[in-house]
């Protein structure tokens, strides 16, 4: 098996080394237990800052896409992948250690497409980590999975199209929902790992005011902007670091 690991990166010098130590770790307790090819893709996505020197003095390569859109983003990746298994993960997510090996396990299944992988934050106040397993509550019962971390077959990734690079926001949900589609019409299988989680970055919820939270994750408000790029300068211009 061929992993190929894409991480979508505007402005991640400062997380990304910590990001690419983990998946380091991850992929060389896989390789101990399996025959498997691992590499890495960053996609720089117009960053103004060292992330493409960062991404490169870790070891992966570095592939530029300049229009913005965290989609667009992950569609180049794959577009540049060799694997035949695609592994998405944000470039502030820390993976643990045996996440790969997780993945591997799901992906040995030739019935299994893809999948996502339960995400867990650490947020300092207490009613946003109250608000954020109201909202992990939502996801279980609506069969979503957040896009820190997902994996597919090249296969099916062309088979679902990719990534809708006409959303702002919520288009790793998309993806997950057309691969299940997916994996419905063909007979085949989607799988979401619930242990191990990744450890996404709360400085987002510990930066903004609360109020500001609860706005810009609202369900509603997402439905109903999540194709106006102007309504999420907190994510394409103005990302908090």
């Amino acid at each position: 098996m061929h992993f190929t690991i894409i991480l979508p990166a505007f402005n991640e010098a400062t997380a990304l080394p910590a990001t690419l130590d983990a998946i380091r770790d991850a992929a060389a307790h896989l390789r101990a237990r399996a025959d498997v090819r691992i590499d890495t893709i960053v996609v720089d996505n117009n960053s103004d800052d060292d992330t493409a020197a960062v991404a490169e003095a870790g070891g992966a390569t570095v592939v530029r896409e300049p229009v913005q859109g965290i989609a667009r983003a992950r569609n180049a990746g794959a577009r540049h992948a060799s694997g035949d298994l695609l592994v998405f993960i944000d470039a502030d997510v820390i993976v643990p250690r045996t996440l790969l090996a997780a993945i591997h396990a799901a992906m040995s299944d030739p019935a299994c497409i893809g999948g996502g992988v339960d995400v867990e934050y650490r947020p300092r106040r207490r009613a946003i980590r109250v608000y954020l397993r109201a909202w992990r509550l939502l996801a279980r019962l609506l069969g979503m999975s957040q896009g820190a971390t997902q994996f597919c077959r090249a296969s099916a990734f062309e088979q679902t199209g990719g990534y809708d690079e006409t959303a702002w926001i919520g288009e790793d949900v998309d993806f997950y929902w057309g691969l299940k589609r997916s994996a419905k019409r063909t007979g085949r299988t989607v799988r979401f790992i619930r242990e191990p989680r990744v450890l996404a970055s709360s400085r987002r919820f510990d930066e903004w005011p609360l109020w500001r939270t609860l706005v810009w994750t609202n369900p509603l408000v997402i439905a109903l902007l999540r194709r106006r790029k102007g309504a999420w300068g907190g994510w394409y211009r103005r990302p908090v670091r």
